[in-house]
């Protein structure tokens, strides 16, 4: 069950949140292999300043970032991953939003620091 936290300008989510939103599960469907009901996120909004990013730290043209961090279950080789990066960077392209605008990371921990609403006894 990953969780999604998405950090972004909010004139940007104003304008494209639910296309976001669907190109970040759909990627995750697809890269990871997750079931598709297995959808939860968090969007953060921000004001014109409150996002402090460097454009053009490690050789990019970064204009307007967007920071999605993912926690999930340290189940995933990096192949795997790399590809779950590749499919959030093409399907949010698809709606305008630039691969060099990106910022992924993931955190990982174990299926025992999760409570997903149903007990473990």
């Amino acid at each position: 069950m990953p969780l999604v936290q998405i950090d972004l300008d909010r004139s940007l989510a104003e304008r494209l949140g639910e296309q976001i939103s669907d190109g970040i599960h759909q990627a995750l469907v697809d890269g990871l292999g997750m079931d598709p009901t297995d959808k939860f996120q968090i969007f953060r909004t921000h004001a014109p300043g409150e996002i402090v990013f460097d454009p053009g730290y490690n050789g990019v043209d970064r204009r307007q970032l967007v920071s999605i961090q993912i926690l999930m279950v340290h189940m995933y080789d990096v192949t795997t991953k790399y590809a779950m990066f590749d499919q959030i960077a093409k399907r949010l392209e698809e709606i305008g939003i630039r691969p060099d605008d990106l910022l992924i990371s993931i955190v990982e921990n174990g299926f025992e620091d999760w409570y997903a609403g149903k007990s473990r006894s």
